[in-house]
C-alpha cells in the first residue's frame, strides 16, 4: 500500500509527532488529532510542505464523540482508514499510591485507557467492515513492571497491553492487527517530568544497557513496522524499545 491512510492520536509532540513525520516521508495520507491546536496547526503545515496529505483536528480521546468524529473525518477525506496509532497519553501525577487520589486515577486512566479503548472501538469497526487494516498502541516499559513514583501510569499501561491483545485475538480472522509499542526512557516532555527535570535524564540514562535514552524516531520506526506489510503475522505482541532496560 503506497498511500496508507493513518490516523495519529498524540500527534502534536514527542513520540506521536516524530510518527507523523515519519509516515508522511513514507507517502502517507494523515489525519492528526491532539489537544493543541495551535501545535497541530504547525505540524500539518511541516507535513504539506513534505508533501503529504495531511490535517488536523483538535479532539480529546476521552470523548466517545470526538474520538468518532476523528474516525469519520479520516473516511470521508480520504475513502478508508488504514492505520491507527493511539499515542495520546499522560503520566498522570507522580506520587505514592498512597498520595494518589480519585481525580489522579480518573485523570490518567481516562487518557491512557478510556481513550485508548475508545479509539480501538471505532477504528476496529471501519477496519473489520474493510477487512483490513494495523492498530498500533502505546504501551510503555511499564506496562509490564513496577514503579512506586507512578502507579497510576504503570497500572494504566498494564490496561493497555490487555486491551491489545484483547483486540488483536478479536480482529484477527477480519484481517485487522493490533500491536503496542512499549518504549523504554525516550527523550520527551514526558521523560522530563518523569526524572524529575532535565538534569536528572542523565542518571536515567546510566540504568539502561545502551547507555542513553531513545529518540521519538526511533520509536517511529517501530511503529512504522508493526504497521507495514512487513509485519502481517504480527499481532497481539508489545514490541520493547528500549535499548535492553527489560533484558535483565
Amino acid at each position: 500500500m503506497s498511500h496508507p491512510v493513518v490516523l495519529i492520536t498524540g500527534a502534536t509532540a514527542g513520540i506521536g509527532r516524530a510518527t507523523a513525520l515519519a509516515f508522511a516521508a513514507k507517502g502517507a495520507r494523515l489525519v492528526c488529532s491532539g489537544r493543541n491546536a495551535t501545535a497541530g496547526d504547525a505540524l500539518v503545515s511541516e507535513l504539506r510542505k513534505m508533501g503529504a496529505e495531511a490535517d488536523f483536528l483538535a479532539a480529546d480521546i476521552s470523548l466517545e464523540g470526538d474520538v468518532i468524529r476523528l474516525v469519520r473525518h479520516a473516511i470521508e477525506r480520504f475513502g478508508s482508514l488504514d492505520i491507527a496509532v493511539n499515542s495520546a497519553g499522560t503520566e498522570g501525577t507522580p506520587g505514592s499510591i498512597v498520595e494518589q487520589t480519585v481525580e489522579s486515577y480518573t485523570t490518567t486512566f481516562n487518557a491512557n485507557v478510556l481513550g485508548t479503548f475508545l479509539c480501538m472501538k471505532h477504528e476496529l469497526q471501519e477496519m473489520i467492515s474493510q477487512k483490513r487494516g494495523s492498530i498500533v498502541n502505546l504501551s510503555s516499559t511499564m506496562g509490564s513492571r513496577g514503579n512506586p513514583r507512578i502507579p497510576m501510569y504503570v497500572a494504566s499501561k498494564h490496561a493497555v497491553e490487555g486491551l491489545t491483545k484483547s483486540a488483536a485475538l478479536d480482529a484477527i480472522q477480519s484481517n485487522v492487527r493490533v500491536n503496542a509499542v512499549a518504549p523504554g526512557p525516550i527523550e520527551t516532555g514526558m521523560l522530563e517530568r518523569i526524572a524529575g527535570g532535565t538534569d536528572r535524564v542523565a542518571s536515567v540514562a546510566a540504568t539502561i544497557p545502551a547507555g542513553r535514552v531513545g529518540t521519538p524516531e526511533e520509536v517511529a520506526d517501530a511503529i512504522l513496522f508493526l504497521a507495514s506489510e512487513q509485519a502481517t503475522y504480527v499481532t497481539g505482541q508489545i514490541l520493547h524499545v528500549n535499548g535492553g532496560k527489560t533484558a535483565a
